[in-house]
């Protein structure tokens, strides 16, 4: 499907709170870009854009470009491990032992308690690698998935399998191996076939090793090293210090398109489908972490579902609602400032909202 010209149903007498907002992302928050889509529950999507492409030439953004969409690669995985429980391959409450014996341990981890679910949902005490990878992703150096996890094995477990929530992108390098593992494919090749291919996304992929460019029109993406520091360019990167939990690249009409599907039962079993939208409390944000993938209260009542993003150069947010709604809004550097990414989250409401009352 692709964009569609704005219906009757988008064009109210207010301004477009879903532009201004990004407009303010760029303005008022320092953002180099913005860039959205939104569909409402009768199908109809508008695409909308803010800022430059290119700081350099000064270049329009593309219209629904690709970009690296880190984190949310997080429900891919979650989903081909979920197909795979499915076809009774995987036990979600089986150990990682059982399918990767002996490869986690260290000082409090132990891959004989640690559950296949536990994993998905965050719940497995394992630590993070990410922050020790530092500043490497951005000199173009290759990860493999096994260094990823010897860094990460350095430290000692968070707490107790089971016993807490703390979000680890190790979980997801570790789920990444399982699926190899018992398909005996890479990772990559997996989802391409069982979900990208399957629902039809023309603008989504996994990049291979060593492929540091993204493929299609995009904006570039840039980085900061600290507030006030200049804007440095860094579209092309090795993104292999994401691999299972954040590698992909995307659109966010792709994005929207994944997430519709994946909560019409497109993807994936009524049973595992059930089993993913079983959340544990993300502390007392009202937001709750499933299978992979996220729920956060709206501001007109009712919840989202989704996971957003962030890597070197694009932060994305996004989710979809039970009736069809759907949202997801990237920018072209990770803020420096908490707040905002909080605005960024609130384009996203703001969205969701205004097509559940256009929609109506």
């Amino acid at each position: 499907m692709g964009v569609v010209a704005q219906p009757a149903a988008f064009a109210a007498a207010r301004p477009d709170t879903v532009q201004q907002g990004l407009n303010a992302l760029v303005h008022t928050d320092g953002l180099p870009a913005a860039l959205a889509s939104v569909k409402d529950r009768d199908g109809h999507v508008r695409t909308y854009t803010a800022g430059v492409g290119d700081l350099a030439t000064g270049s329009k953004v593309p219209i629904d470009g690709q970009v690296r969409i880190g984190s949310s690669t997080k429900t891919f995985t979650a989903v081909v491990v979920l197909q795979l429980v499915g076809e009774g391959k995987i036990g979600l409450d089986a150990t990682v032992d059982t399918y990767l014996p002996g490869l986690l341990r260290g000082e409090g981890i132990d891959g004989r308690r640690i559950t296949v679910r536990q994993l998905l949902q965050h719940t497995s005490g394992l630590p993070e690698y990410e922050d020790l990878v530092g500043d490497d992703i951005l000199r173009h150096r290759y990860f493999e998935p096994r260094d990823l996890l010897d860094i990460a094995l350095q430290r000692k477990a968070g707490f107790a399998p089971g016993t807490k929530w703390a979000y680890s992108n190790t979980n997801y390098v570790v789920a990444g191996l399982i699926i190899q593992k018992v398909t005996g494919r890479p990772l990559a090749e997996e989802m391409d076939g069982r979900v990208v291919k399957r629902i039809g996304l023309r603008h989504t992929y996994f990049p291979a090793s060593g492929d540091m460019t993204i493929r299609e029109p995009h904006p570039k993406g840039y980085h900061r090293d600290a507030a006030g520091a200049p804007l440095r360019d860094v579209t092309e990167i090795d993104p292999s210090a994401g691999w299972a939990a954040g590698q992909m690249i995307s659109t966010n009409s792709d994005l929207n398109r994944f997430y519709t599907a994946l909560l019409a039962g497109r993807l994936l079993p009524a049973t595992q489908l059930a089993q993913m939208r079983t959340t544990v409390p993300i502390g007392d944000t009202g937001a709750g972490y499933g299978l992979g993938i996220m729920s956060r209260p709206l501001s007109c009542g009712g919840v989202y579902w989704g996971h957003g993003g962030d890597i070197t150069g694009f932060e994305t947010r996004g989710g979809v609602t039970d009736d069809g709604r759907a949202a997801n809004v990237a920018v072209t550097s990770i803020p420096t400032a908490g707040a905002a990414t909080k605005h960024l989250e609130s384009v996203v409401d703001t969205a969701l909202c205004d097509a559940g009352r256009n929609g109506a």
